[in-house]
């Protein structure tokens, strides 16, 4: 379980690392933008060039981690795929990395600065609109495929067994919904393995929803936030984007395969995965939400995370998951609820 917070950075602190790095006078002006992991800044230098700093979570990565993710969004930007890459500092190094010590504890802040770079948000509904999303995650992905990612996450049922193992070793989980969630989600995930056995992981995206894919007038889509790059089948870069499940999204889905497949071509077994993946996203979140609980923000924002109304409402929502993956015939039959 992480410990890292971000209790020790203020945005004094944030303006001085970047000043320091990348040999910078910013104006002092600070804009913090909304963030579900990291600590996310708008900076100004003094000759009015707008900039973003993201400050990485303590913990999370290591550097060599974070350079992958850098070395991805580079790789795409020079293939004229439009993304946001960092910035390097005099010396060509995109990583930051910031020590605040309050005498009490030290925390280790990684961080990056980018050029500024808005849009809005790209609300796919036309025939066109999803082929153009297609394509623009199959170019991503034919960068992705010519090389692996040493130091990221696999995505397969075996990290979300991890994921499981540390919410219930952390005591999270409420004790009268703890054996229900372990018995759900161990017996499903155990389901789940021979789906992924054979399947072609890659680097990709790791969290392409339409969040992170904005419309830039007059230029296109842009592609942001590879914070959750990893090495996955690349149909999680796919079904993150559509707006319901699988089975009632088959014209989407296959204008999306569409527009992938004019840069590379999709393994369209894998399409199974789309169900079981979403099952494990449903734990990943609530492992990631767990790693904040300690954070004064989450406490404020979310009161009532981790009490027996909130794991029931989870646990429900896991059994409605699974029924979706028995409905469609990826797996058998679950069997009878003991509540």
């Amino acid at each position: 379980m992480l410990t890292g917070v971000f209790d020790l950075l203020t945005p004094q602190a944030a303006v001085q690392a970047v000043e320091q790095a990348f040999d910078l006078t910013l104006d002092g002006m600070v804009f913090p933008y909304p963030s579900y992991v990291n600590r996310v800044y708008g900076l100004r230098s003094d000759e009015g060039t707008e900039l973003i700093a993201k400050f990485y979570r303590p913990e999370r990565w290591t550097r060599e981690a974070v350079e992958e993710e850098h070395r991805f969004v580079t790789e795409c930007a020079a293939a004229d795929i439009p993304v946001v890459a960092p910035l390097p500092d005099p010396d060509g190094d995109t990583v930051g990395e910031l020590v605040v010590d309050d005498r009490e504890r030290e925390e280790n802040f990684l961080f990056a600065l980018y050029p500024k770079k808005g849009g809005r948000n790209f609300d796919a509904e036309e025939d066109d609109h999803w082929f153009r999303l297609g394509a623009i995650v199959g170019r991503c992905h034919l960068v992705g495929r010519k090389q692996p990612a040493r130091h990221r996450l696999e995505l397969s049922p075996e990290l979300t067994f991890a994921y499981l193992d540390e919410l219930l070793d952390e005591e999270v989980v409420h004790p009268d919904c703890r054996a229900e969630l372990d018995e759900l989600c161990r017996s499903t995930l155990q389901a789940l393995r021979p789906l992924f056995e054979g399947t072609g992981f890659q680097r990709i995206h790791g969290d392409c929803h339409r969040g992170n894919i904005l419309e830039r007038p007059g230029e296109g889509l842009l592609l942001i936030d590879f914070d959750d790059m990893m090495n996955a089948p690349p149909v999680q870069d796919l079904w993150l984007l559509l707006p319901d499940h699988a089975a009632e999204c088959r014209r989407e889905l296959t204008m999306m395969l569409e527009g992938y497949e004019q840069f590379v071509p999709f393994a369209r077994d894998t399409l199974i995965l789309i169900e079981p993946l979403r099952f494990m996203r449903i734990v990943y979140f609530l492992t990631w939400r767990a790693r904040q609980r300690h954070d004064h923000w989450f406490k404020r924002e979310h009161p009532h995370w981790g009490s027996k109304a909130f794991w029931l409402a989870e646990i429900e929502d896991l059994r409605s998951q699974r029924q979706v993956m028995v409905d469609e015939g990826t797996l058998a039959q679950d069997r009878p609820s003991s509540r």
